[in-house]
C-alpha cells in the first residue's frame, strides 16, 4: 500500500514536540506515520496537541500495545485507530509482520477494557483486502467500536506511485454492503460515513471528487521533518515549522503560492482529512444523498450509487 517503511527519516532531523508550540487552535489533529509509536516521545506530542486541538486521534498498527496503553492511561480522551488491513492472514501478509493482527486486536481489547471511548478499526482498501472488509466491519460492530475506511493512494509521502484498483466489481459489491448497513444503522454519524464510502467507491472508479478539496485552506499536513504542506499528497512546502512559527508560514507569500497550485491539483484524492471539512462546508449534498438512499432502502430498492 505504501513504501514509507523503506524510507526512514533520520531521528536527528525529525520534528520535536516543542516545534508544535506555535500551532493555533485546531478542530482536529491526526498523528500518523509510518508508525507513530516507534517514537519514544509520542506522549509529549499528545500533551502539546491536546492543548491545541479539540480532538486528537493517533493512527497506529497496534503492535506496540504497552506504549499505546501508557499514552491512553495518561490521556484518556485521545482517540486510537488501529489499522487492521484485513483479517489475520491478509493483515499480517500486507504488514509483513508476524502476529500483527493479534497484537492489534489485543491493543483494541485492552483499550476497551480501560474504558477508552474513542477507539476503533481502520482499513485502507486495495485489491488485496477488499474481500476482508465486511468481516472486519462486523468484528468492529460486535466489539462496539468505530470503523474507518480509506483507499490506496499514490503520493510522494507514501513513496508509492503504482497503486491501482482492478477489482472494481468486488469494490462495488463490498462497499454496497457496507453503505447499506451504515444507512440502516440508527446513528446519524454512520449515515454520513456511508456517504464517505460512496465517495470512496467513486474514487476507486477513477472519477472526479464528489466535493471540492480545500487542502491548504481547511487543513494542512506537517511531515516528519517539519515541512508544512497543504496535504500529504501535494509535494509543495509552505515553510518549515522548526525554523518559523506557524502563523508566519500560514500567512506568508509562499503559502499563498502553494494554495494556488493546490487548487489546480487533479489527483481527486478522497481522504478523510480533506473530505470531512468539505462535507461540513457542502452539507446539503451529503444530506440529500442520505435521505434519498434511506428512502430507497425502506422501499426495498438498492442504493443509487450512480456518481454525480
Amino acid at each position: 500500500m505504501c513504501n514509507t517503511w523503506q524510507h526512514p527519516t533520520d531521528p536527528k532531523d525529525e520534528i520535536k514536540p516543542q516545534d508544535l508550540e506555535s500551532l493555533p487552535g485546531l478542530a482536529f489533529c491526526n498523528i500518523t506515520g509510518g508508525e507513530p509509536f516507534i517514537r519514544d516521545d509520542i506522549a509529549d506530542f499528545v500533551r502539546i496537541l491536546s492543548l491545541k486541538a479539540r480532538r486528537v486521534v493517533i493512527s497506529t498498527n497496534g503492535y506496540y500495545t504497552e506504549k499505546i496503553l501508557a499514552v491512553a492511561r495518561k490521556y484518556p480522551s485521545v482517540g486510537i485507530r488501529v489499522s487492521l488491513e484485513g483479517l489475520r492472514t491478509v493483515n499480517d501478509d500486507l504488514r509483513g509482520m508476524k502476529d500483527c493482527f493479534d497484537r492489534g486486536m489485543r491493543t483494541l481489547t485492552e483499550l476497551k477494557g480501560m474504558g477508552i471511548k474513542d477507539i476503533g478499526f481502520g482499513i485502507t482498501l486495495s485489491d488485496a483486502n477488499i474481500s476482508d472488509m465486511m468481516g472486519l466491519y462486523i468484528l468492529s460492530k460486535d466489539m462496539g467500536m468505530e470503523f474507518a475506511t480509506a483507499c490506496v493512494h499514490n503520493s510522494y509521502y507514501f513513496h508509492k506511485f503504482d497503486n491501482t484498483i482492478t477489482r472494481i466489481a468486488d469494490f462495488d459489491r463490498e462497499l454496497m454492503k457496507l453503505m447499506t448497513d451504515q444507512l440502516m444503522n440508527i446513528r446519524v454519524k454512520d449515515w454520513f460515513r456511508a456517504y464517505f464510502n460512496y465517495g470512496l467507491l467513486n474514487y476507486a472508479h477513477g472519477n472526479n471528487r464528489l466535493l471540492p478539496c480545500a487542502a491548504g485552506v481547511d487543513l494542512f499536513f506537517i511531515d516528519p521533518l517539519g515541512e508544512v504542506m497543504a496535504c500529504n499528497a501535494f509535494e509543495m512546502s509552505m515553510g518549515n515549522i522548526k525554523k518559523e512559527p506557524f502563523r508566519k508560514i500560514w500567512n506568508g507569500a509562499r503559502a499563498e503560492e502553494v494554495r494556488k497550485e493546490a487548487k489546480k491539483c487533479g489527483k481527486n484524492c478522497w481522504m478523510v482529512g480533506s473530505v470531512a471539512p468539505a462535507m461540513k462546508k457542502n452539507i446539503l449534498k451529503p444530506i440529500i444523498w442520505v435521505i434519498k438512499n434511506k428512502v430507497r432502502l425502506m422501499l426495498k430498492y438498492d442504493i443509487d450509487w450512480r456518481f454525480k
